[in-house]
């Protein structure tokens, strides 16, 4: 396979949000990530937070007015999906912590891959899901790639074994 921009894994998502505050307490509470230091040479408001082997950078806008409304769940809006262990344990949670949510199922050739979609503070999708279910095949030759969600790279992990690889060449 072609790396033309010798690429090596995603590095990071911004989101453009209503209230700083509001948005790490979510991306630090509901799914996990770790606020980290973000250069004090920025001239705007913002927050990086890392974990799962990505970074969430937060940006404060600067007129909350202006952003769009938070609409309905549309599996099929732009999205950021996480992998899960356990489907039932994600379900459960959001339903603790209140957080409307909408349930979808994919079916492949037998294979069942269970979706979970709910918003963040200003509306940004989430999707979590048990996708390893189904084999990621090349559409070029047929032959099986190498996922990296299949490697354990969350934060806490790497705490506790820093030799978990942060990175995978495929």
């Amino acid at each position: 396979m072609e790396n033309p921009l010798q690429l090596k894994s995603l590095n990071h998502i911004s989101l453009v949000c209503r209230s700083l505050e509001k948005s790490i307490s979510f991306y630090q509470n509901v799914l996990g990530f770790v606020p980290i230091r973000r250069p004090g040479s920025f001239d705007f408001e913002g927050a990086w937070l890392l974990n799962y082997g990505v970074g969430i950078h937060l940006l404060q806008t600067e007129d909350p007015h202006q952003m769009p409304a938070v609409g309905g769940i549309n599996p099929k809006d732009n999205h950021i999906s996480f992998q899960s262990e356990s489907m039932a344990t994600v379900e459960k949670k959001l339903e603790e912590m209140e957080i409307e949510y909408v349930k979808s199922s994919v079916e492949e050739g037998g294979i069942y891959v269970d979706q979970i979609f709910f918003h963040d503070p200003d509306g940004s999708m989430i999707e979590i899901c048990n996708c390893n279910n189904l084999p990621v095949v090349a559409l070029d030759d047929g032959a099986p790639v190498l996922q990296c969600s299949r490697i354990n790279c969350n934060l806490g992990h790497q705490l506790q074994q820093p030799q978990c690889p942060t990175t995978v060449t495929l």
